[in-house]
């Protein structure tokens, strides 16, 4: 056994900082209690008053305190947001201070596993009610499935990943990534169930069932690319390397902006494109090869 003689301090901190976001995640969720039938009533908006700090502490404390399912299935999703932003930047704070070692990538696929793996997984039995009331098995086997698929996913990527790799691309969809799906499903519900009043009462059950149908489904596609062999694009590590031009300066400044202002289904909408579009890819182009060689050359 080799003794560790030293750690890098900024990386771990970061790194720890994604395990304590997933770690209230799974907390924010066990707050949440078995529903007694399938309806779901929509929660009141809790907005953040920033007329002065006691008012937006008041306000915070509120929305972290609050009882209701929706609140807490939302402050999960941000929480699990979060953990993905600290997963981003404890691996590039720790190239660009030269500080890469074994007992970091140890320590962040455990930290993932808990923020990614554990704490989506109970999401989607919570965020799911009237499917778990009705098909409770199955339920759960999703979610132990995406969780195993996740576990698989962070030991393949610590055996097959050396210090050398130049991390611009993955080998199945990242866990960050998977994760931040599941939690962008459950902002859109909370912005969708506080809009109940621009819907209509039978509008607002069309979505909610049909959410709770999807949710599961997609869950399973999603566990099955994490542990494939689809190549996937590292999104910060190439938007970060190089030049772009200032055409292309002015479409992300534009694009960040429209994100904020819808950001409830601009997230949502990236997460899916972002699961999608590697697969889509990678069979098109496959596809597109097979004929190529079936071509006759004359």
């Amino acid at each position: 056994m080799k003794p560790i003689r030293a750690v890098a301090v900024l990386p771990t901190l970061f790194t720890l900082g994604n395990l304590v976001c997933g770690f209230f995640a799974i907390v924010v969720l066990a707050r949440i209690e078995k529903p007694e039938g399938t309806q779901i009533a929509p929660a009141p908006r809790i907005e953040l008053n920033l007329d002065s700090a006691k008012e937006l502490r008041e306000s915070a404390k509120e929305l972290i305190g609050s009882d209701d399912p929706t609140h807490n299935l939302m402050l999960c999703g941000a929480l699990i947001l979060l953990a993905m932003l600290f997963d981003a930047v404890d691996g590039q704070v720790a190239r660009i201070t030269r500080v890469v070692s074994d007992f970091g990538a140890q320590l962040d696929s455990l930290c993932d596993l808990v923020s990614f793996g554990l704490a989506p997984a109970i999401l989607i039995v919570k965020m799911c009610p009237q499917f778990t009331n009705k098909h409770s098995e199955i339920i759960w086997c999703v979610a132990a499935l995406f969780a195993c698929c996740a576990a698989l996913r962070l030991a393949r990527y610590n055996v097959e990943t050396d210090m050398d790799d130049d991390h611009t691309s993955f080998a199945g969809l990242p866990t960050p990534a998977a994760a931040a799906t599941i939690a962008s499903f459950a902002i859109l519900s909370y912005a969708l169930r506080n809009e109940r009043a621009l819907l209509t009462h039978e509008n607002f059950e069309r979505y909610d069932a049909w959410m709770q149908w999807i949710v599961p489904a997609f869950s399973v596609v999603i566990a099955i690319l994490m542990v494939s062999r689809i190549p996937y694009p590292h999104p910060l590590t190439q938007f970060l390397r190089g030049q772009r031009s200032f055409a292309q300066l002015v479409a992300i400044v534009f694009a960040l902006m429209a994100i904020l202002i819808v950001r409830a289904y601009a997230v949502p909408l990236l997460c899916v494109l972002f699961v999608c579009a590697s697969p889509v890819r990678f069979a098109w182009t496959h596809l597109w090869h097979r004929r190529a060689l079936k071509e006759p050359l004359f």
